[in-house]
This record gives C-alpha cells, structure tokens and sequence, in this order.
C-alpha cells in the first residue's frame, strides 16, 4: 500500500513541476494584444549592434513542453509487465490485495472535467489566454494528435489489460484524455491562479488511480497515458502560431448557458472599430 502512495505522489510531483514548461509559449500568445504601433516604435532605440544571445536548450520551447512527458512516458515504459524496480506486476498485485472489490464508474465521469471547468470560467468571464475560435482549434488538434497516437499505439502493442478484458492496455486512453484537458486547461488558466491546474491535473490523477483500482490498466499504461496527454496538448500549442484571429475582431462570439438554456453570446467592440476608422495605419499594422 504504501508503494502506491509513493507511486501517487510521484505522479502528481512531476506534474507539479510542468507549470513553467509553457511559459514561453503564452508569452509569443499574448504579444497578439499588444499595440503594435508601439512595438515598432520601440525597436528604433534598440542597438542592432547587440546580439541576442542564444538560450541554453533546456530553456527552450521545445524542451520545456517534452521534459516531463517525456519522463512520465520512459518511466511506465521502464515497468511494463515484471520489468523495473517496481514493476506493474508488482502494482497490480498489491491493488488487489488492498483493494480486490474496488469498482467505480467516476473516471468515466471526470475524463472531461477540466473541459467543463474551463467552460465554466468562461461563462464567469475569467478570460482566458486564447479566444474562443484559437481555443477550440488548439483542442482539436491536440485531441486529433491524442486519438492518432493512442489507439494507434493500442493496436501496435497488443498488451493485455489486467483483468483480461482485451489486448488494448497500452496506453491508457482515459488518462492520456484526462491529462490532455487538464493540460489545456492549465496553459488557459494558470496566468490567472495556479490552483486551475493544479485541481485539473489532481483530476486528472485520480483518473489514472481508478484505472488502476478498477483493474482495468496496469501501472505501465497509466504513466505512458498521462505522458501522451500532455505531450498532445503542448505540441499543439508549440504548432499554433495565432493564424486565427491576429487582427483584433470587432464582432465576438462565445457560447452561453443561461438559466438551462445553451446558446451563444454576440459582443461587438466599438471602441477599435472607431480606431481604425480613424487610423488606417492601426488596422494596417494588425494585418500585417
């Protein structure tokens, strides 16, 4: 038992320290807010003669968006079956044990919790750091790298589920989609308060230890999901380069829920349709 404490915290302390890995990239996010009128005004007092210096690697995107899946990945791979120093089998075993009647059907439910909390924070107008439009595409796009790698994996590995069910174990596809939402919903929400992600991925956690209680997933499978997960949100986000929506839009659109009633609010901004009535350089600069 207190093999798969240790196992939980470990799992929850590596996701812990994934709260900077997107840092960088919400930065070149919010630049599309910014005036860019004043941007170009500024660069004339900059010294072209100074160099900028080039960033360490692991200060890079790319690296802080791959380190901690990559680890959570190489760890369940290192503890498939009877392999590592506490190996699936080991888990599994000691589940059973503590835990032989357990069944649950929750992790069903919490696969889109943090789906539904970042929906939530919408309707509350916590604005978040994407639009609606640029929000919708990083999800489907991470959610098509998650289905693709996923089941793809699933049928390449033919690894049996511990109580039998099929040869489908490999990943875990509840946790990888439980990770990749809590993951969406922390690079959306975590320049507000850290405690958004810090509940979606506590969330997302659970649902990897009810796979596991449930029998349904060795441990090997829930550490690879959750890995793959992440992975797919952050290469989404590393591939999105704001395409959608640069040029500020005067007529907005977001979904509503209004007294049980589903349906979609429309907000136009007069304020910057005066400004580039009146200064065609300001819409110019946008569109450029």
């Amino acid at each position: 038992m207190k093999n798969i404490v240790r196992i939980w915290l470990a799992l929850t302390f590596c996701i812990s320290l994934s709260g900077q890995e997107l840092m960088a990239q919400e930065a070149d996010t919010l630049k599309k807010y910014q005036d860019p009128l004043v941007t170009d005004t500024l660069k004339k007092y900059q010294d072209p003669a100074q160099g900028t210096p080039k960033a360490p690697f692991f200060k890079s995107k790319a690296f802080r968006a791959t380190i901690i899946p990559s680890i959570l990945i190489a760890y369940g791979l290192s503890t498939i079956k009877d392999n590592g120093i506490y190996s699936s089998y080991d888990a599994q075993r000691d589940i059973q044990k503590h835990f032989p009647n357990f069944r649950t059907r929750v992790d069903d439910a919490l696969l889109i919790a943090p789906y539904v909390e970042l929906a939530a924070a919408n309707l509350f107008n916590v604005k978040s750091n994407n639009d609606f439009l640029n929000t919708t595409i990083l999800i489907l796009k991470a959610e098509a790298i998650f289905g693709l790698t996923v089941f793809g994996i699933k049928q390449v590995s033919n690894l049996e589920r511990p109580n039998g069910e099929n040869r489908e174990s490999m990943p875990s596809g509840h946790t990888a989609q439980a990770f990749l939402a809590a993951s969406i919903l922390n690079s959306e929400l975590k320049h507000k308060s850290p405690w958004y992600g810090i509940g979606a991925y506590t969330i997302a956690t659970s649902v990897g230890a009810f796979r596991m209680l449930n029998n349904k997933h060795w441990q090997s499978d829930v550490f690879v999901g959750a890995g793959i997960g992440m992975l797919s949100s952050h290469l989404a986000y590393l591939s999105h380069r704001n395409r959608w929506g640069r040029k500020p839009s005067i007529v907005q659109v977001s979904p509503t829920y209004l007294y049980g009633v589903p349906g979609f609010a429309l907000r136009m901004n007069l304020d910057d349709y005066r400004n580039r009535k009146k200064n065609p350089l300001y819409s110019k600069a946008y569109a450029e």
